[in-house]
């Protein structure tokens, strides 16, 4: 992994929104499946961006 790709994925972690982090870890599977789904929509978008 390059030291780029490890910075970005580091700040999108930073940034992540507290509802995800939390739902990540919910009981609920539709919680959890919701958050798994917009972590890695925000991650990937974060991903494209790093690479323009």
């Amino acid at each position: 992994m390059t030291e780029d790709l490890e910075a970005t994925i580091l700040a999108f972690l930073k940034r992540a929104p507290e509802w995800v982090r939390r739902d990540l870890t919910a009981k609920d599977q539709s919680a959890r499946t919701q958050a798994e789904e917009a972590f890695a929509a925000m991650l990937a978008d974060a991903l494209r961006r790093a690479e323009t």
